[in-house]
């Protein structure tokens, strides 16, 4: 069974950019189609980004041209790579492998 944690949140101002880990454990995650959710206070979670095994990425238009996902297989570890933040980028970010598997999330807050 794979397990997924987050890490690189935090506070910045809006503007700034921050980047987010999602490290798997317990089996490779090279195959899996992975995700990077998001859930703002008082908000339903929300799609942000997916990277398909082959590298496609797909994104919520929300964050087209100022958020990046990538992986990288030989360190079991997707990224989510954030510019310009913006206040209502302010959610808790989860990693998902597609499979049913979340991570715990991790707090990002923009200032404004």
């Amino acid at each position: 069974q794979v397990q997924l944690v987050e890490s690189g949140g935090g506070l910045v101002q809006a503007g700034g950019s921050l980047r987010l880990s999602c490290a798997a454990s317990g089996r490779m995650i090279s195959i899996d189609y992975m995700k990077w959710y998001r859930q703002g206070p008082g908000k339903s979670r929300e799609l942000v980004a997916q990277i398909a095994a082959n590298g496609n990425t797909v994104y919520a238009d929300s964050v087209k041209g100022r958020f990046a996902i990538s992986r990288d297989n030989a360190k079991n570890t997707v990224y989510l790579q954030m510019s310009s933040l913006k206040p209502e980028d302010t959610a808790v970010y989860i990693c998902n492998n597609g499979r049913g598997v979340w991570g715990q999330g991790t707090q990002v807050t923009v200032s404004s």
